[in-house]
């Protein structure tokens, strides 16, 4: 019964604290980097899972230790960057006194800098994607303000067919350049696709089973 009374004090106090305004700032540091970790783990693990299953050898245990490192990594960068990224965010307005656009990309620079700056096979990944989406981004703003002229077109046709066309370029004759989850899939894909022996490795197998 103590022990109950206990934890219902506790609790409150803990609620109370939250609801304090003045520790607003710092209580969102904490929360995204909750927010980070749990999210990180989320996209990380079904994605690690399937390359792993897909691309990976090695015993069941090594591929699930791969697949925990992998998780584990991606949710503690982004668990960090966001503790970063807010945290200096509210110092730098605590210290001017008001909200800045470039408070954001100054804080979002050194965060990058110091949580992603790491030349890995994650962060090389979490990188490019975010590189796609600003390019997007950026082009769509740059239309809105007039730097340059709204498309009578769809442009996404050409956008596809250089894609593809300079991908599929770099895959066949420069594939170094390009990340290995990639060169894997492409194997897989256009390479493997040009070899076999039977009907079993030419629909059931990718490659023959080794006896």
């Amino acid at each position: 019964m103590a022990a109950s009374a206990l934890f219902k004090t506790l609790l409150y106090t803990v609620n109370n604290l939250l609801q304090q305004h003045k520790y607003k700032s710092a209580l969102a540091v904490v929360k995204g980097f909750r927010n980070g970790a749990v999210y990180g783990a989320k996209i990380r693990a079904p994605h690690a899972l399937v390359m792993t299953f897909l691309f990976r050898s090695g015993s069941l245990r090594e591929k699930f230790r791969a697949i925990a490192q992998a998780t584990y990594t991606h949710s503690r960068n982004l668990a960090c960057f966001v503790l970063t990224y807010k945290g200096l965010q509210a110092l730098q307005q605590r210290l001017q006194g008001k909200v800045l656009q470039s408070h954001s990309f100054l804080a979002a620079c050194v965060g990058g800098w110091l949580v992603f700056g790491e030349n890995n096979n994650i962060n090389s990944q979490i990188n490019m994607y975010l590189l796609s989406r600003i390019l997007f981004a950026l082009s769509r703003l740059a239309v809105e303000k007039g730097f340059i002229p709204q498309p009578k077109k769809d442009p996404f046709p050409l956008f596809a067919a250089l894609v593809w066309g300079i991908v599929l370029w770099l895959f066949e004759y420069h594939p170094h350049t390009l990340q290995p989850s990639l060169q894997s899939s492409m194997n897989y894909l256009y390479h493997d696709s040009n070899t076999w022996h039977d009907i079993s490795d030419f629909l059931i197998y990718n490659k023959p089973k080794t006896k």
